[in-house]
């Protein structure tokens, strides 16, 4: 169902809120901020706030030292040093205004056009970029201000020129990355024009990075600006810190303060742009709060902390038994995620366990918890994500109270993990016997040969035709079911007690879906390893699982033995699952006659 429009448009000002908030936390955002507003309040009622005429001339302060009457002194024509200032402030952000408005308006539509048509004048503005860039800027300002009679704005639309292409590479390489996008393709499809395209799905992506190219580039505009005043180009009569610059450079051994007061205000401003751009790119590359590794640990010994010793002491006493007995055992397992509103929990304190040798199947639609809470197993929740729980056994041992490092160990040892999507999840820089031989190196400690044969007996277990011939293939030369095969040989090289598998048959087709399942269910009972499988398909629960965890919005619905869930479910929730995952699905029964029948069809044709 599509969400409401007021809906959202509230979530839009939400995220704009949220970005500006998380600027305003970070004390350098907060202060580069506050620091450019305080400029641009100066600069715009700079007539009120001068004490004087930053032109009027009284010789009696020629290089007069600071005073109660004139705070920074006089120049050394006998003018206000603090008007000057003040009125240069205006002027120093109006170049910088002008220039930016001028590279962002040759630079931004020419990038935009560039990336989205391509072709010739892609070729084309990129080759004018290249010339531009290649072009000495000074010289040409030296041209133009002798040739304009040094007209300030002139000069600084110049300055703008060569910022454009700045622009324009940032545009167009955002622009290529998104222009093939498929919801750029359903608009096009959808029969709108190329202009509106552009205006309303292309050029979003491109907003955040020139808002940060803007801050960066109005530094570097103050800092030209000021160079060209302080080699006289830009008016004599202009108060402006370049200018001030270079009178207080002529006379800075008798009068440095002439040379610091304007020296500061630039420095000042061109830090404070260049703090607010970084602090920015940080701010807007971060869609979701991470968590640190020092906040995790507080999160966890709160969460331990809150329980007493003696409810501590009746956990331990009422499971330690049954967690003695089980491969995996979850107690109350609560899993947050930090958002800008605050954390929200999306699994709400479920309890299970697995028996060695038993199948376990987690199944649900999406967005029930169930990948959330074999993450919370295997430790890998992403950063904005945490767990807490009274205890997480594996393999007997109390996971929780282990430090991070040793939880880590039992990973590819006691607990192995079969990741869905197979071709997502394998390094295509590498062979397929670098990957499996690695983790047997580095983890298991063994040599090169023996990893290499371990390697190869993992493959050929698990059905390869000719595993010498696949170790030597990258990930892109194998099919499908072949690299599912492939991860299911690294993940049981390791001999683990417990083996995870997500989703392990999302993506591939029925025929190999039924051969994975097969497969997992041999090696299952080979090894009499606990086996828990990640699935939305009750049909997959029928085929391979003895029990079934049922998950709902974060929390177990049911669960109970496969035979008992299907004959009579308790849920009505259930109930709808199973319906609508046998609901026309064929068996892997069903699948063996068809494809048995096939075959006898296929020799019949060829007698």
């Amino acid at each position: 169902m599509t969400a409401p429009l007021t809906e959202n448009i509230d979530s839009r000002e939400h995220r704009r809120e949220s970005t500006f908030i998380r600027l305003l936390k970070r004390p350098a955002g907060s202060i580069s901020l506050a620091i450019l507003l305080l400029l641009v309040l100066i600069a715009v009622f700079a007539p009120l706030l001068a004490p004087y005429d930053p032109n009027f001339v009284d010789l009696s302060i020629t290089r007069a030292p600071p005073s109660p009457e004139h705070l920074l002194g006089g120049d050394t024509t006998g003018r206000d040093v603090l008007s000057r200032l003040i009125f240069g402030a205006r002027i120093t952000i109006w170049g910088a205004v002008v220039a930016i408005v001028t590279s962002i308006v040759i630079g931004v539509p020419s990038g935009l056009a560039a990336g989205y048509f391509g072709g010739t004048f892609d070729r084309i503005a990129t080759w004018l970029s290249d010339a531009i860039q290649s072009v000495p800027g000074m010289i040409i300002l030296l041209i133009v201000g002798a040739n304009t009679g040094n007209n300030f704005d002139i000069l600084m639309v110049t300055i703008g020129v060569f910022m454009a292409p700045g622009y324009f590479r940032l545009t167009r390489s955002t622009v290529l990355a998104v222009r093939n996008e498929t919801y750029v393709d359903a608009a096009r499809v959808s029969g709108l024009s190329n202009a509106r395209i552009m205006s309303r799905h292309v050029i979003r992506p491109v907003i955040a990075p020139i808002v940060i190219q803007s801050a960066l580039t109005a530094g570097m505009a103050m800092g030209m600006q000021a160079g060209l005043q302080f080699l006289g180009i830009g008016g004599g009569t202009t108060p402006g810190w370049g200018a001030a610059m270079n009178e207080g450079f002529r006379v800075m051994r008798t009068d440095p303060l002439l040379l610091l007061w304007p020296s500061l205000a630039l420095g000042i401003s061109v830090a404070a742009l260049a703090v607010l751009g970084s602090t920015l790119a940080d701010v807007m590359s971060v869609k979701t709060p991470m968590l640190t590794s020092r906040q995790r640990r507080r999160i966890a010994a709160k969460a331990a902390a809150g329980r007493s010793a003696d409810e501590v002491s009746t956990i331990t006493g009422s499971v330690s038994h049954r967690a003695a007995d089980s491969a995996v055992r979850l107690e109350n397992l609560r899993v947050k995620y930090e958002t800008a509103k605050g954390p929200v929990e999306v699994v709400h304190g479920i309890t299970l366990d697995v028996a060695p040798g038993e199948v376990l199947g987690i199944v649900g639609e999406s967005g029930s918890g169930k990948s959330q809470t074999v993450f919370s197993m295997l430790d890998l929740l992403p950063k904005a994500g945490y767990a807490t729980a009274d205890a997480i056994w594996i393999g007997g041992k109390d996971v929780t109270r282990l430090p991070r490092a040793a939880r880590a160990k039992l990973l590819g040892r006691a607990i192995g993990y079969v990741p869905q999507e197979p071709m997502t999840n394998l390094d295509p820089s590498f062979t397929i016997g670098h990957q499996l031989c690695e983790p047997l190196k580095s983890v298991h400690g063994l040599s090169s040969t023996d990893a290499k044969a371990r390697a190869l007996e993992m493959l050929d277990r698990v059905g390869i035709v000719d595993p010498a011939r696949v170790m030597r293939s990258y990930p892109h030369e194998l099919s499908g079911g072949m690299a599912q095969r492939v991860l299911i040989a690294g993940a049981i090289a390791g001999h683990p007690q417990v083996l995870v598998a997500d989703e392990p048959t999302t993506a591939l087709d029925v025929t190999v879906q039924a051969e994975v399942l097969e497969l997992l269910r041999e090696l299952q009972q080979e090894y009499r390893m606990a086996l828990v499988i990640v699935t939305h398909n009750f049909g997959v629960v029928a085929d391979i699982c003895d029990r079934v965890v049922v998950m709902r919005n974060g929390a177990i619905e049911e669960i109970g033995d496969v035979s008992g869930i299907f004959s009579s479910p308790e849920s009505d929730y259930t109930r709808e699952l199973i319906a609508a995952s046998l609901d026309g699905a064929a068996s892997r029964a069903e699948l063996d006659a068809t494809q048995a029948s096939s075959e006898k069809e296929n020799e019949g044709v060829r007698a």
